[in-house]
């Protein structure tokens, strides 16, 4: 992608109005942009980076049997008043009225994927269902800030999980829990998994995947020795004391972002909806549900909290927008070639060829923080200057060893 060419170019200050970090770096370095409080727009880079971000998840979870639909965003009031959740949820959840029929945005989809299996699956054969799709959420926030950690509107991967028996479901939970961890791992994140309470979803245990930051929202417990953790809203230790668990380590404790949440919501939701199968002996039994969430637009402003520095963002491979930001100083006829003969060697490149100075240039190249930096100018020659986003050392490089270190990484 030619940078001159792109929608949505870095802007000179950061937006006055905003005080978390995430806020600011993709807002200048134009990965976002705001409409209104708790309602971002993902401009093509931001997309891109979601985008990665998907895909990753989507490899993990498919890869644990499970199908990827779309299910709708509008809900009639009579499906949520199944569960009474039109009246338990109605603080977060965003209500109407049209042709005076009541609706509701979806701010989380458990009603709608039971009705859906409801009317597709009777027999113990049919079992166990795993389906996902990447949607948006609604979810009133009085007051909505932390960037785009914390909207009114944002995408959620949601997978749930329906089973004969809670062991099934035990035993598919956990398979989830692996999943995520590699998921994460994958994305450059390092998580801790946090036994939590069921807020509106359930009233059991829940698990989170929580990273340490200072400008997290939620505070955690944890082992300094292994991997023992509770939010503190369930927490039953406190910090310095010896951990429950492994009866040797120190509790330690942080101010944390969730990343991701999972609940083995049980038969709760079958049975307040009449949702039953029939067992090998022909017995109506309730149906065992479990429903597992990551947040990529969320996980997109966590990795610009995690990785930055005073010039701007460092993503990780993984998700980056482009593998490579190539830099022309004056030199664009050489760089033109030496774009093509990247795109002939599918890498990815944002290509920088505007005709504006080179600390403009390389200030935004720091800002955006693609990984790999090539610049062409008069002082490299016939050589390419190669520099690493998250190093300080430059080296010059043919094209052939460029390619090969691209490829490499």
């Amino acid at each position: 992608m030619r940078y001159s060419k792109l929608f949505g170019k870095t802007t000179r200050d950061f937006p006055k109005d905003e005080v978390s970090t995430n806020a600011k770096l993709l807002l200048k370095a134009g990965f976002i942009d705001k409409l209104m409080a708790g309602s971002f727009t993902l401009l093509p880079l931001g997309f891109r980076v979601v985008e990665n971000i998907k895909q990753i998840v989507r490899e993990e979870i498919d890869a644990t049997g499970a199908n990827e639909l779309l299910m709708p965003l509008l809900h009639p009031k009579e499906i949520w008043n199944e569960t009474g959740r039109w009246d338990s949820a109605k603080e977060i959840m965003y209500q109407l009225e049209k042709d005076k029929k009541e609706f509701g945005l979806s701010f989380t989809h458990e009603e709608i994927v039971m009705d859906l299996i409801r009317k597709r699956a009777q027999s113990f054969k049919d079992f166990p269902i795993k389906v996902y799709h990447f949607s948006t959420k609604f979810r009133y926030e009085a007051r909505p800030k932390s960037g785009i950690l914390r909207g009114r509107e944002f995408l959620m991967k949601d997978l749930y999980s329906a089973h004969v028996s809670f062991e099934d479901m035990d035993k598919y939970y956990w398979e989830v829990v692996d999943a995520y961890l590699r998921i994460f791992k994958r994305i450059g994140l390092e998580v801790k998994v946090v036994e939590a309470s069921g807020g509106v979803f359930t009233k059991a245990h829940s698990h989170e995947f929580q990273v340490l930051s200072p400008v997290g929202e939620d505070t955690i417990y944890y082992c300094d020795s292994c991997d023992f953790a509770q939010n503190d809203e369930i927490a039953k230790v406190k910090e310095g004391d010896v951990c429950p668990k492994c009866k040797k380590g120190k509790i330690d404790t942080s101010k944390s972002i969730e990343v991701g949440n999972i609940f083995p919501l049980g038969t709760m939701y079958s049975e307040k909806m009449g949702f039953y199968f029939t067992d090998q002996g022909g017995s109506k039994k309730p149906v065992v549900l479990a429903s597992y969430g990551i947040g990529p637009t969320r996980v997109l402003g966590t990795l610009a909290e995690v990785y930055n520095d005073e010039k701007g963002i460092i993503w990780p491979e993984s998700v980056a927008p482009y593998k490579v930001h190539l830099v022309s100083i004056g030199e664009n006829g050489k760089a033109d070639k030496i774009y093509e003969r990247l795109l002939t060697e599918d890498i990815e490149a944002l290509y920088d060829d505007r005709e504006v100075g080179a600390g403009e240039k390389l200030n935004d190249a720091d800002l955006i923080g693609i990984p790999i930096r090539l610049v062409i100018s008069a002082k490299t020659g016939d050589k390419i200057e190669w520099k690493l986003r998250k190093e300080k050392n430059t080296e010059l490089l043919d094209i052939e060893e460029v390619i090969k270190r691209i490829k490499k990484v």
